[in-house]
């Protein structure tokens, strides 16, 4: 390698990194023909990486080189057309990770901004092949890493030019993989812990649209990938759906916090700007209902995969650790706003919780005990809903009872999950998730049952139940899937 560096040291920094390339490429595709398992990359292809491509002198003391705008410019196309050209798809993935795998070392600055700016491109232009080794980076990098991936790709299509976000949106056809972990980064970096990570309206809009559209996107990773029952720790998880549960589940709390941080600090509130904030967090709201119904709807997919792969009662792709953190910073909000105020956020946001827990402990992707949930459910404010789930399930009644309906406009009838409580529990029908496409979470509640008929936004304002009739179903509980809701009693006999 000493020969290639003196030969390199001789040329400009671009032509210098191209040749570092072809080097890369050469000693990799030799590698794989005499070993079957990927080579790691040795000291000496590692060095000149970061000298000649990162920028990052070999001597101490000497000063890094930096490139202009032009030339780095120039570098990136120089990368896309090498990924785009070569053909052999292993070699291609060994470079890029040779190139991006974060080595715990002084380059890894340059390494991140370059790769950003690379994948950025990638996006800009619908580099297929670096989208897909993007995907795989972020599936075998610690979540650190991949959140600084995310945070610069949202800087530059959501922030940075306004309109931008339609050329991320037209990489869903070409890349669903990259799409997938992006969505996973994304909901990583943006956990509604304060009112700067509550993800960009503009984002939310986008990562909606890409899962209604085909749910199946969030499982591509899980699909797609050989697993092993124990994940790796500080790492991006399998699917997003952890991340998307908080954002449905938080997303109430969090906007109502925001709204009274708003107010408090003295911004303007005249009944116009009022009115205006009012629409957008509004059209969020709505965002926020479709993406919950999606998400359950993908969660009742899973029983059938999980079996599939034989994981079944063996890998939580909803895990309980997480689920443990979430109970919590909801009843620190819970706190922080006064109940007073924030009772139909509080109870939404309840709902929504008891309904993703329900579904995903049904489905397999959640593995824990009822005693568990009660465990860590204990200190939050009571909700119907939620004391029906952590009560957990009893026996059918041996007699017949009247099913309930359940129907999404503008799509076909299907079979869902049903939910049948008599004393304060629930059972849920687990045997036909295979079939679900678009459907709602049915609930039948109470000794004296009611159909619960769900639809979905697209319908008119919900028909409210009246007060005496509520007031008859013990235990009964709103359900709320940002949808309207419609009682048809019927006497349980």
């Amino acid at each position: 390698m000493s020969d290639i560096r003196h030969s390199l040291l001789r040329r400009d920094a671009l032509s210098a990194a191209k040749e570092v390339l072809y080097h890369l490429d050469i000693y990799f595709s030799s590698q794989l023909q005499s070993a079957p398992l990927p080579p790691l990359v040795d000291k000496g292809p590692a060095e000149l990486l970061e000298e000649f491509l990162f920028q990052v002198p070999k001597e101490r003391g000497v000063p890094p080189k930096r490139l202009n705008s032009l030339q780095e410019l120039q570098l990136l196309e120089i990368m896309c057309n090498y990924f785009q050209e070569q053909t052999k798809d292993s070699v291609r993935q060994l470079i890029f990770s040779s190139l991006f795998s974060p080595q715990g070392n002084k380059a890894d600055d340059n390494r991140m901004a370059l790769l950003g700016k690379l994948v950025s491109m990638a996006v800009a232009v619908c580099r297929v092949p670096v989208l897909e080794c993007a995907a795989f980076w972020l599936q075998r990098t610690p979540a650190v890493y991949c959140v600084r991936l995310a945070r610069a790709l949202v800087d530059d299509y959501c922030n940075l030019v306004p309109g931008s976000i339609q050329t991320l949106k037209q990489i869903f056809s070409a890349s669903p993989r990259f799409c997938c972990q992006f969505i996973t980064a994304v909901t990583a970096l943006y956990d509604l812990s304060s009112d700067d990570l509550i993800p960009p309206s503009e984002l939310l809009e986008l990562i909606v649209s890409w899962i209604f559209e085909d749910p199946r996107l969030i499982l591509i990773t899980f699909l797609n990938t050989p697993i092993a029952a124990n994940l790796p720790i500080g790492f991006l998880e399998l699917t997003p759906l952890t991340g998307l549960i908080r954002w449905c589940v938080k997303a109430p709390l969090a906007y109502k916090r925001k709204q009274k941080a708003s107010l408090s600090n003295g911004h303007p509130n005249t009944k116009m700007a009022m009115d205006s904030a009012e629409g957008d967090d509004g059209d969020c709201h709505q965002l926020y209902s479709k993406l919950h119904l999606t998400v359950l709807q993908v969660l009742m997919m899973l029983q059938g995969h999980l079996t599939e792969k034989n994981l079944y009662g063996r890998l939580g792709l909803v895990p309980f650790d997480h689920v443990v953190p979430l109970v919590e910073e909801i009843n620190r909000l819970s706190d922080e706003l006064n109940p007073l105020n924030a009772s139909k956020e509080i109870e939404l946001a309840l709902d929504r919780l008891a309904q993703a827990l329900q579904v995903a402990m049904a489905s397999g992707a959640l593995l824990c005990t009822r005693d568990d949930l009660r465990t860590v459910c204990s200190r939050l404010p009571h909700n119907n809903l939620l004391q029906l789930v952590i009560s957990g399930p009893v026996q059918q009644p041996t007699h017949g009872a009247l099913p309930p309906r359940a129907e999404v406009l503008g799509q076909q009838p299907c079979s869902s999950a049903v939910s049948t409580a008599k004393h304060s529990s629930v059972q849920v029908n687990k045997g036909q998730f295979k079939t679900i496409k678009f459907c709602s979470l049915k609930m039948k509640l109470g000794p004296e049952c009611s159909s619960v008929s769900l639809k979905s936004k697209h319908n008119s304002k919900a028909s409210a139940p009246s007060r005496k009739h509520m007031n008859s179903l013990q235990g009964a509980a709103q359900i709320d899937l940002g949808s309207s809701l419609e009682f048809n009693g019927h006497k349980n006999t």
